[in-house]
């Protein structure tokens, strides 16, 4: 991993987006979406991870996340690409998705010249970790994170959104348990 994308304090709260190759509207399928809310809440669970906020989109994920007693995430953003580029692979050979040649084309694309991707990569290199040191800077990140669906029409409000945090913000019940930053 490049060491600009290491994570280096281990007790920060990180702001962290990872996408999907060539920006590939991939989360448009309810089954790869709940693959992913699934992964996070078994690395909530058995991993220490702390989620603070949280958005799917369909061709990224942003997230603000921080370690319960020093659990490496850089650890974990390698482990949950890898898992899910697993998982999501398995998952297209189980339902009908329409777009399913096009999409193996494309992944295989982009892993195929790479020694440690043995046929398909569904996740961009790197996540550009960015440690939320300021509280302007944890106010700028949280309002941009529960816009993101607002800003390109997915709903009207960020807490219509059931794939984001921005309903736990709003007192209301997400999809994942969250550790509000007040």
């Amino acid at each position: 991993m490049s060491e600009k994308y290491k994570i280096h304090n281990p007790e920060g709260i990180y702001f962290v987006t990872v996408t999907v190759v060539y920006w590939i509207d991939l989360f448009e399928r309810v089954e790869f979406k709940h693959n992913v809310v699934d992964t996070l809440k078994y690395y909530q669970k058995n991993k220490r991870l702390i989620i603070h906020a949280w958005c799917l989109m369909p061709s990224h994920q942003h997230l603000i996340i921080s370690s319960q007693n020093g659990y490496n995430l850089s650890d974990f953003l390698r482990d949950f690409k890898k898992f899910t580029n697993r998982e999501i692979l398995r998952i297209m050979n189980t339902i009908h998705e329409s777009r399913k040649e096009w999409l193996l084309k494309a992944f295989y694309m982009a892993g195929r010249n790479l020694k440690r991707i043995t046929n398909f990569k569904i996740w961009q290199d790197g996540n550009q970790p960015k440690e939320l040191i300021t509280n302007y800077f944890i106010d700028q990140k949280l309002d941009y994170i529960h816009n993101n669906p607002v800003l390109v029409e997915i709903v009207d409000e960020p807490h219509h959104y059931l794939y984001s945090s921005a309903r736990n913000y709003a007192g209301m019940k997400g999809l994942l348990d969250v550790d509000i930053i007040e």
